[in-house]
């Protein structure tokens, strides 16, 4: 793999969730795969939208715990894995060994261990909402894939983040806070709310061509585990799904 084996710049000064993801890193470990929101919703709709990797070089653009780098490398991806996280970064190399290369990076500023249109995919599950400005990262996606490279994004559903912290103005993008309960109990949580517009014209503005959108259903074990969580879900999407390809 023709990159730099290094780690990435320092963490961003409008990086957050930086401490969160410090704390929760064991937690994602041994509890997150299981979890019915990963397992059951956003896995099997981000894995839809995959193509074929085998022998492909692909990013995992916010590797937290690894479960994504384990499951290219299983199907038989060259992987480069990256997390702002240092602990999340020791995770994932727990989980995979030296398997793929993983680099502690933060999506804020350029990815420049990974050379011009390098890449055939780059996968980001839930971390793009940390990211208050899109441009940069949309921009350095589009530099390090190969012509027709393929970005498969997972982020949190405008609607629901408008909703749920009952905010004033949809069209804004702002700061929330929120709260996880984990086993070591609760852990505060910041990330970006934005609206669909603007999530999907920074995909388009850095040269991608939208090529699926997806507001799925979560899969029928979600309703054997939470079936009241899984009965909001059919009604009210908590995750946005997008395939797009470098044109």
């Amino acid at each position: 793999m023709n990159c730099l084996y290094q780690d990435g710049p320092t963490i961003n000064r409008d990086s957050v969730s930086f401490n969160s993801y410090e704390e929760m890193a064991e937690y994602y470990f041994n509890y997150v795969d299981s979890k019915p929101f990963n397992a059951y919703y956003e896995r099997p709709a981000t894995i839809s939208l995959l193509p074929d990797v085998k022998g492909k070089e692909v990013l995992d653009a916010g590797c937290a715990a690894g479960w994504y780098t384990k499951r290219l490398l299983e199907k038989g991806a060259n992987v480069i894995a990256v997390d702002f996280s240092p602990k999340m970064v020791n995770m994932t190399k727990n989980r995979v060994g030296d398997e793929a290369v993983v680099i502690r990076a933060d999506l804020n500023e350029p990815l420049s261990f990974i050379k011009n249109e390098f890449l055939d995919v780059v996968l980001s599950s839930l971390t793009l909402h940390y990211l208050k400005n899109w441009d940069n990262v949309m921009s350095e996606f589009n530099r390090i894939l190969k012509k027709t490279g393929e970005l498969i994004f997972s982020v949190h559903h405008p609607f629901m983040d408008f909703t749920v912290f009952n905010r004033d103005n949809y069209f804004l993008t702002e700061l929330l806070d929120d709260e996880w309960d984990t086993n070591c109990g609760k852990v505060k949580v910041q990330f970006y709310r934005r609206p669909l517009s603007k999530i999907v014209s920074s995909v388009i503005d850095a040269g991608f061509i939208i090529e699926k959108l997806l507001e799925p259903m979560p899969i029928e074990q979600f309703k054997i585990d939470q079936p009241n969580i899984y009965e909001r879900l059919t009604k009210k999407p908590q995750f946005l799904f997008i395939r797009a390809r470098k044109q």
